[in-house]
């Protein structure tokens, strides 16, 4: 499988990120489209709100927050098919908006991927 990289959508994009795709469910704040230079914003594969609002960015809920997500995920397989199709074709880049780059719904979404 190719490499999964992670990106906070406030950093400049590089030619190295591959397919940079979106993967929050709300837009990041104060950055334009023309800056964030995506190839598509998956929001459907973002966590529910009930599961965002509930994980706050705490880490002390990170694990069963890493649970609760694989669990949407697991049975949201029409939004995550076409990121593993991505995935076959180079790399991509997750590209998120949290503040936490250790605890945040792209870093669990990369482990997901990569069956961790």
């Amino acid at each position: 499988m190719t490499q999964i990289w992670l990106k906070r959508a406030y950093e400049a994009p590089a030619p190295s990120d591959g397919q940079r795709i979106l993967v929050d469910r709300l837009w990041p704040r104060g950055v334009s489209k023309e800056e964030l230079h995506l190839d598509d914003w998956m929001k459907e594969i973002a966590p529910s709100d009930a599961l965002r609002d509930w994980f706050g960015h705490d880490p002390a809920k990170w694990k069963e927050f890493q649970t609760r997500y694989a669990k949407e995920l697991d049975k949201n397989g029409d939004a995550v098919a076409p990121l593993k199709q991505r995935l076959d074709k180079g790399r991509v880049t997750l590209v998120f908006a949290a503040k936490d780059e250790a605890h945040n719904n792209a870093v669990a979404l990369k482990a997901y991927l990569e069956g961790n």
